[in-house]
């Protein structure tokens, strides 16, 4: 397992955290996704033989939010 702790603007509320844990959550490999509403981040756990960073951050960036 990989871990990676991501920067992301845009999120507000907990409508934003449901939308990126939902989606990232859903995709094959991903162990855990928590995001942190204050500190702009998002914490993902993920096997990198099941799913790429750039499918992470592409999976964020299609919910409406800029990965950092």
């Amino acid at each position: 397992m990989e871990k990676v702790t991501l920067n992301v603007q845009g999120m507000s509320c907990n409508h934003c955290v449901n939308a990126v844990e939902g989606s990232v959550g859903g995709l094959t490999g991903i162990h855990t996704v928590k995001v942190n509403l204050k500190a702009a981040t998002v914490d993902v756990e993920f096997n990198p033989q099941q799913v790429s960073l750039e499918k992470i951050k592409e999976t964020i960036d299609d919910q409406g939010f800029d990965v950092k």
